[in-house]
């Protein structure tokens, strides 16, 4: 890298104080929450990153300490030490203490960064009991201590260096968060995709609490994204295709590989963020994505002249792909501001798209042949899905009600009070309909196992008349029709037998809501209720145990005379009086709002859990079966 920018203090600019961070932590870190505990490695991993992308750091190292303080340490230039012009204290302490005060507002300190734009050292500390900085710079090692934001010690030189670089460590303030407790796997898949996004850094992670450790370094960038996406499925060719441009100071990384399964994979970044709400370089993309294709399959015949165009969703049937895009100044949208605004991008990405894959096609014309006739396929049982559509809409226009028959529905009418639980069997569904409250509760009983939509095209699973009573409860349609607006339930709870067959249908649900019904996991509408194991009589006491270390307890303390215990084996062995104390007044019950934390990592389960191949699928249940009691994705 060459050494004409100048990285130092008159780059930090000054915009405003920190105490608003303390009162409103939300607004900086989105929650006080797990999710907020976790960001703040983020931030501070995101400063290391953007060394990196201005060529300065190859190496990065987070490291859990046994009390939940954190350390992340790179070979960067050092933040600068030298005295802002401005504020009259060290460029370090200014960017520890000044909210908006970093390298990333138009200086030259950085070309393109992630992170919260310049926000995070300063809230990272703003919110820490304790922070302290070291700096390698100059041939020295300089240190500062602070406090819950506030300076505790001038920064002062402490030794020699032979190296550069920083590290800050950190203890988050108890008086904030909700959750003091870091999750080594939350941060493995988070470092991960930072080490897919930029191929040459090496990310160390460190669990002082376990030993644990792990190290992210994957040269192939994403191209070992895709095949890491891709590792379970059985593929249609070899050879991830990959390429990538620079125009107008926009960087654009594309690699994506075609499976025999039916679903998309299409993961977006914009400087390493992830734009789950899409974009303007996801929509070039799929634009010049769908032309390519088409135009190709004209040139070769394959697409007869007076045959329609395929659509953009037949052509993306069974795609896993990765888009990086890094840009100098990016506009976030969107309800999350996980959008990317600026328009010039999708000019920018549409271009580069067309360039690199028409000319990957020219020179591997058996690959081209392999996925237009997948998405001819795909475009065929398509339009089997649309008549099969037609014919549940035009059924249920001329059936006098158009809910299922077996839906016992809720009297309100606002779809933000209801909710809808869908329970396995008739002799659970009889007892939950009687157990109810009928005002806001409505029940869906299913008949068996439904289908698995992991190995099924739309057209069979618009077909099977299990799910096409569940999409019409629901009120939201599914894929391309999907709208969450229509949603007449805010709260979708799947309730289901605590056994093995309970687990495996309750992983079918999670499976079609995943691949089907997305926003719905997003904005949190899905539940799994959580039924008690046991019962323990004791002559007029009556308690109900959801784990077997509650009731071992309850025995050691108690004893064993008197007791009468009842294992449930499923929800029909309940009356409804004791399904609604247990299970479903909301007063009493317990239940789990499924997330996707990690969609990668969600989409890996799922295709594991559900698809074609065993010995994955073993491996994923032998190594977890010690961590769960049933298998929740």
């Amino acid at each position: 890298m060459n050494g004409e920018s100048t990285y130092d203090a008159s780059q930090i600019q000054v915009l405003e104080g920190l105490e608003a961070v303390r009162r409103r932590p939300g607004m900086y870190i989105g929650s006080t929450s797990a999710r907020g505990l976790h960001h703040l490695v983020y931030e501070i991993v995101d400063n290391s990153i953007d060394e990196a992308l201005a060529g300065y750091c190859d190496t990065i190292e987070v490291i859990i300490h046994e009390d939940n303080s954190i350390e992340v340490s790179d070979n960067g230039r050092g933040i600068p030490v030298d005295i802002h012009p401005k504020m009259g204290k060290p460029a370090v302490e200014v960017a520890l203490t000044v909210l908006h005060a970093g390298g990333k507002f138009g200086g030259e300190g950085y070309k393109v960064s992630g992170g919260l734009h310049g926000v995070g050292l300063s809230v990272v500390n703003a919110l820490s009991e304790k922070l302290k900085v070291t700096v390698r710079r100059n041939g020295k090692v300089h240190e500062q201590y602070y406090e819950r934001g506030v300076t505790m010690t001038d920064l002062k030189v402490v030794g020699n260096a032979e190296s550069t670089g920083t590290t800050i460590y950190f203890k988050p303030d108890g008086l904030i968060f909700e959750e003091l407790e870091y999750s080594y796997e939350t941060l493995s898949h988070r470092l991960r995709e930072l080490s897919f996004l930029n191929r040459g850094v090496k990310i160390t992670l460190k669990d002082l609490r376990t030993g644990q450790e792990s190290i992210f370094a994957h040269e192939g960038g994403i191209i070992d994204f895709v095949k890491f996406l891709n590792r379970n499925k059985d593929l249609i060719h070899p050879h991830v295709i990959y390429f990538q441009n620079e125009k107008e100071g926009v960087h654009v990384e594309m690699a994506l590989q075609y499976n025999d399964g039916y679903s998309e994979t299409l993961f977006s970044y914009a400087n390493n963020i992830n734009t789950q709400e899409g974009g303007t370089h996801e929509s070039g993309f799929k634009t010049a994505l769908t032309r390519v294709i088409n135009d190709y399959g004209r040139r070769i015949n394959q697409i007869k002249e007076n045959d329609s165009n395929l659509s953009g969703e037949d052509i993306r049937e069974g795609i896993t792909a990765v888009i990086s895009v890094k840009v100098r100044e990016p506009q976030f949208e969107g309800q999350t501001k996980t959008k990317l605004g600026n328009s010039e991008v999708r000019g920018i990405t549409d271009s580069c798209v067309t360039e690199g894959l028409s000319t990957y096609l020219e020179e591997n014309p058996s690959v081209g042949k392999k996925v237009i006739e997948k998405a001819l396929s795909a475009m065929r049982a398509r339009e089997a899905a649309r008549k099969a559509r037609e014919l549940t809409r035009r059924k249920s226009a001329l059936e006098s009600t158009s809910l299922p028959g077996k839906l016992a529905d809720c009297s309100f009418k606002d779809p933000s009070m209801c909710e809808l639980y869908i329970v396995e069997g008739d002799s659970a569904g009889g007892s939950a309909k009687q157990g109810r409250d009928r005002r806001f509760q409505a029940i869906l009983p299913l008949r068996g196992k439904i289908l698995n939509v992991e190995k099924s095209r739309l057209d069979k699973i618009l077909s099977n008349e299990e799910i096409r009573a569940l999409i019409t409860a629901l009120g939201t349609g599914i894929g391309e029709d999907f709208d969450l607006s229509k949603a007449r339930y805010h709260r979708v709870c799947l309730m289901t037998d605590a056994d093995v067959d309970g687990s495996h249908i309750r992983t079918l649900l999670l499976t079609f809501f995943f691949r089907h019904m997305k926003p719905l996991i997003e904005n949190g509408y899905v539940y799994i209720a959580q039924p008690p194991l046991y019962q323990v009589k004791k002559g007029r006491d009556v308690r109900y145990y959801y784990h077997d270390n509650e009731l071992n307890q309850y025995l050691d303390k108690n004893g064993r005379d008197g007791v009468t215990i009842q294992r449930y084996k499923g929800l029909g062995e309940m009356n409804p009086e004791q399904l609604w104390d247990t299970t479903m007044d909301p007063e009493h019950r317990t239940i789990l709002q499924v997330s996707m934390e990690d969609a990668a990592e969600a989409e890996s389960i799922f295709t594991t859990l559900m698809g074609d191949r065993v010995e994955p699928r073993r491996e994923f249940i032998q190594s977890h079966a010690k961590d769960v009691r049933n298998l929740d994705i």
